[in-house]
């Protein structure tokens, strides 16, 4: 049945151009589908766009800040207007990665062991001191991480131990607070889950990124990631992946959609969860369209599933 659908994309993210990139292909698939697309960037007029518009549902192609942290979503129940995607709480616990990695260790789900600091405690307590006791705990390569981004956006790989303060740096120019991070050699993997009340594993997606990891740059651009679809793992190894993200769906109390990524530790059979995302990028090489085309689905019929699912 034709809908009224509003297209939430853009915003003050700094995922913002992605965003508009999977906002525009969603667009373009409603309307192949029949339905009325509204779309309307996240402004200061997003209310009162919202409001003088009638509309069956609101589709959100957020990345990031406003899109994945639970204020859009906020602002759409206030309003009355279904949305797809996890609700307020998952999105709040979601893209914090110190809420989620401690709920994921009181789960018993595997996550990199991991330190987080305030941006403060450097400022006025001098924590950079206590970076070589992390060093010898931890372990080096270390991952330093903004505790509360996407897309990869400020994260870098630390092999020496003079590099971890411009990592620290470069970090808290995304996040208030960050995550160091134990570096876990193995296979990078996605896992995105869709169904209410019970959701599904697609196929997973590996990832070959041609850097030593999957940054934003090898997320987004062209022939830099070679995608294996379904991942190159053996049955026990697929079916364990299969059961961590699940159970990261249900333990971040996520409905309707959400990705899990992993890497798994391959020598010791190991799932370590890295986080989970309740707005999963749609452009041309997202990793949700990959994984759907290989369970049979256009992305077409991707979007109808969503929606008919928001609904």
């Amino acid at each position: 049945m034709k809908k009224n659908i509003a297209v939430l994309m853009g915003g003050r993210s700094l995922e913002r151009e992605v965003s508009i990139k999977s906002g525009q292909r969603i667009s373009n698939a409603l309307r192949k589908l029949g339905h009325n697309v509204i779309k309307l960037d996240i402004d200061q007029h997003i209310i009162d766009n919202l409001k003088k518009n009638t509309i069956d549902l609101a589709y959100i192609a957020l990345h990031g800040k406003d899109g994945e942290d639970g204020i859009i979503q906020e602002v759409l129940e206030v309003l009355d207007i279904p949305f797809t995607g996890p609700g307020v709480y998952s999105n709040i616990l979601s893209f914090d990665k110190i809420i989620s990695k401690q709920i994921f260790l009181n789960q018993n789900i595997p996550t990199p062991p991991y330190y987080f600091l305030n941006g403060s405690s450097f400022r006025e307590l001098g924590a950079s001191k206590l970076l070589p006791l992390i060093v010898n705990k931890l372990s080096l390569p270390l991952v330093v991480k903004p505790s509360a981004q996407g897309s990869a956006l400020g994260i870098r790989v630390v092999f020496k131990q003079e590099e971890l303060s411009e990592a620290i740096i470069s970090a808290l120019g995304y996040s208030k607070k960050i995550i160091i991070e134990k570096y876990i050699k193995g296979t990078e993997l996605a896992v995105s889950l869709i169904g209410d009340p019970e959701p599904k594993a697609l196929p997973i997606v590996e990832i070959v990124p041609k850097k030593n990891f999957f940054d934003f740059e090898s997320r987004f651009s062209v022939n830099e990631t070679e995608y294996f679809v379904p991942a190159r793992l053996e049955k026990r190894q697929t079916d364990k992946v299969r059961e961590t993200a699940l159970d990261v769906h249900k333990a971040l109390a996520c409905t309707k959609l959400s990705r899990v990524d992993i890497i798994l530790d391959t020598e010791n059979n190991i799932p370590y969860v890295l986080e989970l995302n309740t707005s999963p990028g749609m452009t041309d090489t997202s990793l949700l369209p990959l994984a759907a085309l290989e369970a049979g689905m256009s992305f077409e019929e991707l979007v109808e599933i969503i929606v008919e699912m928001s609904l």
